[in-house]
């Protein structure tokens, strides 16, 4: 059992959980992933760690409303408990001096980006963070992004705050003016996609953090399966980090929506 020791609301269906996870805070690297189970009944979730307090033995969590436990995870307080915690998970983010680095983060993609954002700037680059959302009330972490980052760009679809547009017209702006080095993506899978077709013709290399159905992380399942430069990956084991360019985007969200009914159905009970 895992004590939930802070709660913050960044928005009505996002929430910052700060959980008790001592060893997991002590050997988590950027890039590396929990999986939580909240209850008997509830499914397993991959969650990217934001962040971590190895003095305190914590790491930090955000958790967008979306189904039935990601809502049970959600609607839970300070001093409750989660019954699993496991990781960390995945591979670390490979972290070098590449020169420029571009990290284009979505929606609640922005929390696992943020320790990328860290070691990047850490290891030397430059960084240039681009945070998107549909509204204003959807971007998240921007203070703790901006210690990190060398400039930070607004997107907004509608305008509310920032820049009004999409994400690649961000991105687009900033390969237009300097020499990107490498890009780093993270949110919506439809969002990756076309982040990584606008690099790719530019020939920048990107990288993109994986968000698939997943049930046991530890490669057994197959659940996570995607395919890569035409072989089969693990997203549980060979990534959660891939080469972008040669992600089957396409296959991907076709997998994610496989179930969608389905988890429609069971949040609609859930709410009765």
């Amino acid at each position: 059992m895992n004590k939930i020791v802070r709660k913050e609301h960044f928005s009505a269906n996002v929430v910052m959980l700060e959980i008790e996870a001592p060893l997991i805070a002590k050997s988590r690297k950027a890039g590396h992933f929990v999986i939580v189970r909240v209850d008997e009944d509830g499914e397993r979730m991959p969650l990217t760690i934001a962040d971590s307090d190895v003095a305190r033995g914590t790491i930090t969590l955000v958790v967008q409303k979306m189904g039935v436990s990601s809502t049970k995870l959600c609607n839970l307080n300070v001093g409750d408990e989660v019954l699993d915690l496991v990781g960390p998970l995945g591979k670390a983010t490979h972290i070098e001096n590449f020169g420029t680095v571009v990290c284009a983060g979505g929606g609640v993609g922005v929390a696992p980006m943020l320790p990328i954002i860290k070691a990047m700037k850490e290891a030397g680059n430059r960084v240039v963070s681009i945070l998107a959302g549909r509204t204003k009330d959807l971007i998240i972490l921007e203070e703790q992004v901006r210690e990190y980052s060398d400039e930070v760009v607004i997107m907004t679809d509608d305008g509310s705050y920032g820049n009004k547009g999409l994400i690649t017209q961000g991105v687009e702006e900033v390969i237009n003016r300097e020499k990107v080095d490498l890009c780093v993506t993270i949110g919506p899978a439809v969002m990756m996609k076309f982040v990584t077709l606008l690099t790719k013709k530019y020939e920048i290399p990107t990288v993109a953090s994986l968000n698939t159905i997943m049930v046991d992380g530890t490669g057994m399942c197959g659940a996570c399966r995607v395919t890569v430069g035409g072989q089969t990956k693990f997203v549980c084991v060979d990534g959660p980090e891939f080469d972008a360019h040669q992600v089957d985007f396409d296959e991907m969200m076709m997998r994610l929506s496989a179930y969608k009914d389905a988890e429609v159905e069971s949040f609609e009970n859930f709410k009765k």
